[in-house]
């Protein structure tokens, strides 16, 4: 129940309009600080809803394989420009942020990581590099304005973030692969 609380102050945290006029202000960390953040909040109390509906859980997301499908969805749309702009003019999509990446994002990552065999974590996590490095050379390379709330300056700081985030899943997964973690247990 901690966790859960802990998730929900920060959801209602993220939620306060000057907190989410300052987050959405800079481009990079709209992206990258405000929308995970949202999905921790969803992780931290996806173990409530774990507690209180086990049956739906064990039945559509057996191995974990739907939830983290959902998951990669949800992602992959808060990725696109255009939801970014529409999120930061159009009320409804912006609710529609706070509903989703928390509940449709956090929720099904937190019940399906667990479930996960250590290749599909790791396929998982090729996946989202290969998707950073695509979204990090489209935002570096455009000449023009993929976003209109922000400046190319702010899209090409955000391409170089999504690049760093896939540099460092690189190396995890070379960790992963090189490091046998039976010698440190």
């Amino acid at each position: 129940m901690n966790q859960f609380l802990i998730g929900l102050v920060l959801l209602i945290g993220l939620m306060l309009p000057p907190v989410a006029n300052l987050m959405e202000s800079v481009m990079i960390i709209h992206m990258h600080m405000q929308m995970p953040m949202l999905v921790i909040a969803g992780f931290f109390m996806g173990q409530f809803f774990q507690q209180r509906f086990p049956h739906f859980f064990s039945k559509y997301n057996q191995e974990g394989i739907p939830g983290i499908l959902l998951f990669i969805i949800i992602m992959g749309y808060w990725m696109l420009p255009r939801t970014m702009d529409e999120a930061l003019t159009v009320n409804s999509v912006e609710l529609f942020k706070f509903i989703s990446l928390p509940f449709l994002a956090g929720v099904p990552l937190r019940d399906s990581w667990q479930k996960l065999s250590k290749n599909r974590k790791n396929y998982t996590i090729g996946f989202f590099t290969v998707i950073f490095l695509g979204m990090g050379w489209l935002y570096i390379q455009a000449n023009d304005q993929l976003c209109n709330n922000y400046l190319v300056v702010d899209q090409m700081i955000l391409g170089w973030g999504f690049i760093t985030m896939a540099i460092c899943m690189v190396i995890y997964l070379i960790y992963a692969a090189v490091v046998d973690p039976s010698l440190y247990e």
